[in-house]
């Protein structure tokens, strides 16, 4: 199993998920390479924001575009349902208010899709038993004191987030390097959601 897989298999679970046409804002785009598969396979009108230069100037190779931003800072840039979709993929949980952040993808997107690792994992929670240590794997590739994570979370916790703030769950998926699972024995959780 690797990390790579893994991501692979998000980006085509979301790809089943987007309709097309759709206007899609992605958070934390990286390099571009979801917002470019959606362009070619659901010829969606897509738009990225990105902290990183070098992701920038990856997306504007591809033709994607993007603009620098902090996400910690909000998206009051961006209207009301000024879109289908909002993106946030593998990024909530290197957020520093992940609770601002859904509320704002919910009013600026008519919905929103949100993967993040399940810190919940059986083999993170084997490597806690055991051993009494933080859990450094391919999906968690991070030691504790160099780790991007700030906010651990389980797909039970986001759930519960969800229930708590009036987020209906449309869809929900767990998914490793192999396969889509039914069941939360999977470090990643992939969530379509919007607001009550």
């Amino acid at each position: 199993m690797s990390l790579e897989r893994t991501l692979l298999k998000n980006k085509f679970k979301i790809l089943d998920m987007v309709e097309p046409q759709a206007r899609v804002l992605d958070l934390g785009c990286g390099n571009g390479e979801l917002l470019k598969l959606l362009k070619e396979k659901k010829n969606i009108k897509g738009y990225g924001v990105e902290i990183d230069e070098n992701h920038i100037i990856e997306c504007v190779s591809n033709n994607i575009s993007v603009i620098q931003g902090n996400l910690d800072k909000g998206l009051h840039d961006y209207g009301d349902h000024s879109f289908d979709y909002c993106l946030l993929i593998q990024t909530l949980q290197v957020v520093y208010k992940p609770k601002i952040i859904i509320q704002e993808m919910l009013r600026v997107g008519r919905k929103a899709i949100i993967s993040f690792p399940n810190f919940a994992y059986w083999k993170n929670r084997t490597r806690l038993f055991f051993w009494g240590r933080m859990p450094v794997n391919k999906e968690f590739p991070y030691s504790w004191f160099d780790t991007p994570n700030i906010h651990m979370l389980t797909i039970e916790d986001f759930r519960e987030f969800c229930h708590q703030n009036g987020i209906i769950i449309l869809e929900e998926f767990y998914i490793n390097s192999m396969k889509i699972f039914n069941n939360s024995f999977s470090p990643t959780g992939l969530f379509l959601i919007k607001k009550d």
